[in-house]
């Protein structure tokens, strides 16, 4: 799992950096000293985990962890602080650990692991059928037509584009007015997560490959097209790919 350290004091980066470097598989893939710095290295590096100091110059790691849960597929917060009155605010932005520094290597150890289980658990759910009574049969999509119904079937992925959800499917593409991670939590079971910016249909995955860049992608039935899958996405699609 790869994690992104944010904190404001360099011998505190350092130390922790050190400490997530002796436990297996768990690997430092950025720094940030700052809230701005964190959100452009994690949209840059996608990390699983990210490392977070509360005091920090110009906005602190509450107004910072907020920011990270409205992401699209978010990357897990663990708060790591020398005040521990911040505690109660710190869990209310859904954080699975708060850490006082100096931190101590078993304790890092079991927050991380608890990480780790989290993310096992969502894999899980990843490979469950949907069965909601609820779940629509169609995608409703306005175009110069009017309202058209797309049939789940025919969509073979969701790719969203800053403000904007395109669906692909068997009879061309159209804007939607929902986001992934609605389109994501109502069709858990059906479509996949591979990038913070798309969504794929599991039924019409045929392989992954890799493309002159080295990075993995996605080939499905009946689209030349190959959505780009980020690494913290690789292994599960793996493991899904072992289960269909």
């Amino acid at each position: 799992m790869e994690l992104l350290i944010v904190d404001d004091e360099t011998l505190a980066r350092q130390r922790l950096l050190r400490m997530v470097e002796k436990i297996d598989g768990f690997h430092v893939v950025a720094e940030a000293d700052n809230a701005e710095a964190a959100l452009a290295s994690i949209a840059e590096h996608d990390p699983d985990i990210v490392l977070l100091d509360i005091r920090m110059p110009g906005r602190d790691g509450l107004s910072l962890a907020k920011d990270i849960s409205q992401l699209e597929d978010p990357p897990v917060v663990i708060f790591c602080t020398a005040y521990d009155q911040y505690a109660l605010d710190a869990f209310g932005t859904n954080a699975v650990g708060y850490l006082l520094k100096p931190v101590k290597a078993e304790q890092l150890l079991q927050v991380l692991e608890k990480a780790q289980k989290l993310n096992k658990i969502q894999r899980l759910a990843v490979q469950q059928p949907a069965a909601r009574e609820n779940q629509r049969s169609h995608i409703t999509a306005k175009t110069r037509r009017g309202v058209e119904l797309i049939p789940l079937e025919d969509i073979r992925y969701f790719l969203a584009d800053q403000k904007y959800v395109t669906v692909y499917h068997r009879g061309g593409e159209h804007l939607l007015d929902e986001t992934l991670k609605e389109l994501e939590e109502e069709f858990n079971g059906r479509f996949v997560r591979v990038h913070r910016n798309s969504l794929v249909s599991i039924k019409h995955i045929e392989a992954l490959e890799r493309n002159g860049q080295g990075q993995y992608q996605v080939r499905l039935a009946d689209t030349l097209t190959r959505p780009i899958i980020s690494r913290r996405h690789v292994s599960d699609l793996k493991e899904l790919l072992k289960m269909i």
